[in-house]
């Protein structure tokens, strides 16, 4: 059995808690009625991947989404109704996070836009005292990465750039499609579904190896 040294993580609902429905609510709230259709509309566009990738600015997004909405609602109203996505902190997720830094290197690589993160990233340091970024030896965020999971470069660039060997090396993610894509490269994998938190698989800082094979097969 090959010991994992290296852990990659994915952000949105494996470090910090997500909701969709605050998001949908807070458009409804602006005008939007028709927020799945209008969101599939954008989705189909492939506004988000755009953004997701540093494709287009903020305001080129913003300008888009006003477009598809058809409401006048400043920037401000935009990015707070936008971040509504945007959860907690869990306090145990991010002790585990320290306490596995001593034991592993960690990494993340996260889909994400500049929007959410100018509201994430300050949150964390307003409520934690430290960077983010210091919980890991590298971040990868998509919008500056420009690269995003499930493609398989995302996976190949993070690993080669940092000299990692995928067999020694732990994917964490809430998305099979991006579980699914780990796996083609080589890298262990655990699917966080709905019913599994990132703090059940470890213990005392460690990981459950048992845990990690069992969570690997299913996804074969």
């Amino acid at each position: 059995m090959v010991d994992v040294k290296n852990i990659i993580f994915d952000f949105g609902g494996v470090i910090i808690k997500i909701s969709h429905q605050r998001v949908e609510n807070a458009f409804k709230a602006l005008g939007v009625s028709n927020f799945e259709a209008l969101f599939n509309q954008a989705t189909q566009s492939k506004l988000f991947q755009q953004l997701e990738l540093g494709k287009i600015s903020s305001s080129q997004f913003r300008d888009s989404i006003r477009e598809l909405t058809h409401l006048k609602i400043s920037n401000k109203e935009l990015d707070e109704a936008w971040n509504q996505i945007i959860g907690e902190y869990p306090n145990e997720r991010i002790d585990l996070l320290n306490k596995l830094r001593m034991n592993y290197r960690l990494f993340l690589l996260s889909n994400t836009n500049c929007i959410h993160y100018d509201y994430y990233i300050p949150k964390f340091e307003s409520e934690y005292g430290y960077p983010f970024k210091s919980l890991f030896e590298k971040t990868c965020w998509s919008f500056k990465f420009g690269k995003r999971k499930p493609d398989l470069d995302s996976y190949t660039q993070l690993i080669e750039e940092n000299h990692l060997v995928p067999g020694e090396t732990l994917f964490i993610d809430d998305s099979k499609q991006n579980i699914e894509a780990a796996l083609k490269v080589g890298l262990k994998a655990v699917y966080l579904d709905n019913e599994l938190d990132l703090t059940e698989i470890f213990s005392e800082g460690k990981l459950d190896q048992t845990f990690l094979f069992k969570q690997s097969r299913s996804q074969d």
